[in-house]
């Protein structure tokens, strides 16, 4: 890999689909007020579910009402931003420089680390360029299996599993893609490509799952 295979971090804003997802689901069947050991269990999954009763809002047709995992969520979005503060740490820390020389030379705005990143036109340390490959590796935080799956378990937990938000969910996945896209400037690197096949997959076997009554 290259000293721009940096550029993989761009995985970082093609999970801002996080944001468009949590705002398409404004009006959930109920709220979430389950307990924090339910949340832990659920959390592997990041489906919450419960049987229908009187006092419950109007169920499904499958007498199951869904409710959102909060916890998770949060869970999800705390680490995200985590690791997205490493980075922009790391950016700063070791091309403050060459990142200010490119927003006076391009434009200074909440898209210029993107495009700088997206350029290619600087240089990093042999730590930086060392974390950004386990990074963005097979195993990394931004490798395409963890990162569709994180994005995958977001939508869960938001819709707390409910099969009839799929394409709600994949709707709002792909515009936080396109956002990304034109955030970074140009056509996103081949592992975010990647990513949004895997995550695209994801959510066709979730609707799979949902018509033949298995869960996962």
């Amino acid at each position: 890999m290259s000293v721009n295979g940096i550029q993989g971090y761009s995985q970082v804003d093609a999970y801002s689909a996080y944001n468009s997802v949590k705002k398409s689901t404004n009006n959930p069947k109920t709220e979430d007020t389950s307990s924090s050991s339910k949340a832990s269990k659920a959390a592997e999954s990041g489906v919450i579910y419960e049987k229908s009763s009187e006092s419950s809002k109007t169920p499904d047709r499958s007498g199951v009402i869904y409710k959102p995992n909060t916890a998770l969520v949060e869970q999800l979005k705390a680490d995200q931003d985590a690791n997205k503060q490493r980075l922009l740490d790391m950016v700063h820390d070791t091309m403050s420089g060459q990142l200010s020389a490119f927003k006076a030379a391009n434009g200074d705005n909440e898209d210029s680390i993107w495009r700088f990143l997206a350029s290619g036109k600087f240089t990093v340390s042999a730590a930086a360029k060392e974390e950004a490959k386990k990074a963005i590796s097979e195993d990394g935080f931004y490798g395409v299996k963890n990162t569709s799956d994180r994005i995958l378990e977001m939508a869960k937990a938001l819709t707390g599993g409910d099969p009839d938000k799929i394409e709600k969910m994949r709707d709002a996945f792909k515009k936080g893609f396109d956002q990304a896209t034109k955030s970074w400037g140009q056509a996103l690197p081949e592992i975010s490509s990647k990513t949004y096949d895997a995550v695209m997959e994801g959510f066709d076997n979730w609707a799979k799952e949902s018509q033949t009554g298995v869960t996962g």
